[in-house]
């Protein structure tokens, strides 16, 4: 009887202990249990500085079923097999009524053999409408197989949005209209982003995106092969506003179409091309061109580069053909003030330019890719001390820049070994 009056009333010696001991335990795992009930995805709060985890396939479908969150904030925390999901459909983000606003930040993470196929009319693609952010983020071995316009394996329609640091590699995209290896049709921002792989449509159809409006393609590549009927373009097919802007980029994938066919662009109906190239074969019937099929009135092209042999056209609607010999050396570029110290590198008489993000923190020296000579490089500075930045980090051999060149330098040299170029 003592012990139940105890509890009842805390104002004995030893009751108010008592109940907290009791009382206090049970109440943290209610909301312990809350918690977890209600967690959202992988954890998070969807917030800028709080943003929700994915790291599993349904997590990442569970999104495009959830509309409401299409403004939220998103961080991918593991790579994603999405095989892992089964013969579930994937519930695409965002759409034509509502776009996806939000931020997806892929953490340079991967999704890997993305497949989607359907007769969807719009927008199709792992984001349908984008206008917010998509940054970081890699698509590897994606499909995707539309019969309506605006498709891309990343987003089907960009809207004055950004999609930066993406790619898509070996991607296999069809459509109708504005498709593209990422992106279908883009109003918006896209930097550092390449795409590889196979394209196909029937217009507007580009390795990297379909068409270019008042939107922008900068730092960026294609190595995808195309084709289509009109305006196909191995890294854009058509650029049609007069704001749309093609620069620092580049497409080496072989080009097939029949109008408006070009190694570059297919068409500049309207905007700039400025300090591109193109080296892949382009096959046509009308207004076929090595760099663009054409160039009208409202168009541009500055300082722009095409392979004459390897494209197998000796003519362009726009730009300046050059032999191989010549597109490998950076005479060719710097005679136009190609920028080769934070935009572009080459090695010189061996390769085609390429953009400086591509090349490997560890890939010291030419040719291009993690090999055996920059491993002797790197020998070579083994152990030394009092790198720092007045001295490029001992010539970078210091990769993790904790002033000595050690076994933790040698660790990021090893996952990096025998990498070649994206």
């Amino acid at each position: 009887m003592d012990n139940l009056n105890n509890t009842r009333n805390p104002s004995k010696p030893g009751g108010r202990n008592v109940v907290l001991a009791t009382v206090l335990p049970m109440a943290l795992g209610v909301f312990l249990l809350g918690s977890q009930a209600h967690a959202k995805y992988g954890g998070g709060a969807g917030t800028q500085n709080s943003p929700y985890l994915i790291s599993a396939a349904e997590q990442l479908n569970e999104i495009g079923a959830s509309p409401g969150d299409w403004s939220r904030h998103f961080k991918l925390a593991v790579d994603i097999d999405m095989n892992d999901l089964g013969e579930a459909a994937f519930r695409i983000i965002g759409n034509s009524d509502t776009s996806f606003t939000g931020v997806f930040d892929g953490d340079d993470h991967e999704i890997l053999n993305f497949n989607l196929t359907t007769t969807q009319q719009f927008n199709t693609g792992l984001f349908g409408s984008v206008d917010g952010e998509v940054r970081n983020l890699g698509l590897v071995k994606p499909t995707v197989v539309a019969q309506g316009s605006s498709v891309g394996a990343l987003v089907g329609r960009l809207n004055h949005g950004n999609v930066v640091s993406c790619y898509a590699r070996r991607a296999n995209v069809s459509g109708n209209d504005d498709v593209g290896g990422l992106v279908g049709y883009n109003t918006g921002r896209m930097f550092k982003c390449f795409s590889s792989g196979t394209v196909s449509g029937n217009k507007n159809v580009g390795g990297l995106v379909g068409i270019v409006t008042d939107g922008s393609v900068n730092t960026s590549f294609s190595k995808a092969e195309v084709s289509g009927s009109t305006d196909v373009g191995g890294l854009v097919g058509k650029t049609a506003n007069e704001h749309a802007a093609v620069r620092n980029s580049y497409a080496t994938g072989s080009v097939t179409g029949q109008t408006y066919v070009g190694g570059l662009v297919g068409q500049i109906e309207r905007g700039a091309a400025e300090r591109c190239f193109s080296a892949g074969s382009v096959t046509g019937n009308q207004y076929a061109g090595g760099l663009t099929g054409r160039v009208r009135v409202l168009g541009m092209i500055m300082h722009c580069f095409w392979d004459t042999e390897a494209s197998g056209q000796p003519t362009s609607g726009g730009g300046t053909g050059k032999t191989t010999a010549e597109m490998k050396t950076i005479g060719t570029y710097s005679a136009v003030n190609w920028d080769f110290f934070q935009m572009w590198t080459i090695c010189d008489g061996l390769n085609y330019p390429v953009l400086l993000w591509q090349i490997q923190v560890t890939d010291y020296l030419c040719p291009d890719g993690v090999d055996f000579i920059d491993f002797a490089y790197f020998a070579a500075r083994w152990h030394r001390q009092g790198c720092s930045p007045g001295n490029g980090n001992c010539e970078g051999a210091d990769v993790d820049g904790s002033g000595t060149v050690d076994f933790l330098d040698f660790e990021i040299f090893a996952k990096r070994w025998m990498l070649g170029l994206p």
